[in-house]
């Protein structure tokens, strides 16, 4: 009886905590669709991307064609020739795999162009779930369209709008009357955006910085 007792004030308790806690919920996906700055930075980063690409693809192609050169000619060539050859193949293969990692290996070029064009948005928009929860006293705010997932959201919660509001002065986000949700279950768990080394932004504690 002792124990029933001690169990049932700790449930009580734990009970009257999260009662007294204030949660809220952001979608980035929807925050940052609405963010022609943030569109204009996925462009600008899809075009280096094809830029780079294509630059692999030439060495490539290069590489291709002096190995099939090789392969033709090898059987009337010296040894010294062969040889000679092999090693201007095989250096142009690790210049191949120098450049693919200086181009798209972490911290490589693409990174470094996502840190300048997407991370201070990214910064902007922590920020403003920052004060908004310190202002209302969410004690949690989490990401409806990060790795969290979640089954039910009632709407009343949702402080997207929020933080569109907030960051619309410094990035010039869509009105609020021309914003467009995308139709998608709420149990959806939808690919992020790319931050800086990693996401989007995810669940946001109260007095903590990402």
């Amino acid at each position: 009886m002792k124990y029933s007792v001690i169990i049932f004030l700790l449930l009580f308790s734990f009970a009257t905590v999260s009662v007294a806690q204030k949660y809220a919920y952001v979608d980035t996906e929807y925050i940052l669709d609405n963010i022609p700055e943030y569109k204009d930075a996925q462009n600008q980063l899809d075009e280096y991307a094809a830029e780079y690409q294509q630059e692999i693809e030439e060495k490539i192609t290069e590489i291709n064609k002096m190995t099939q050169d090789y392969q033709a000619e090898a059987v009337l060539m010296p040894e010294d020739v062969k040889k000679k050859k092999e090693e201007e193949i095989n250096k142009k293969k690790e210049e191949l795999a120098t450049l693919q990692n200086q181009r798209f290996g972490k911290d490589g070029d693409l990174f470094l162009k996502r840190e300048e064009l997407v991370k201070p948005i990214q910064e902007k928009i922590y920020n403003a779930i920052e004060e908004i929860a310190t202002d209302k006293n969410y004690s949690f705010v989490f990401d409806k369209a990060g790795s969290l997932s979640i089954l039910y959201v009632n709407a009343k919660y949702d402080i997207s709008d929020d933080v569109l509001d907030k960051v619309g002065a410094e990035l010039g986000t869509v009105r609020k009357e021309n914003r467009v949700k995308k139709n998608k279950p709420s149990s959806n768990t939808s690919k992020s955006p790319s931050k800086p080394g990693g996401n989007a932004p995810g669940p946001v504690r109260k007095g903590g910085k990402k």
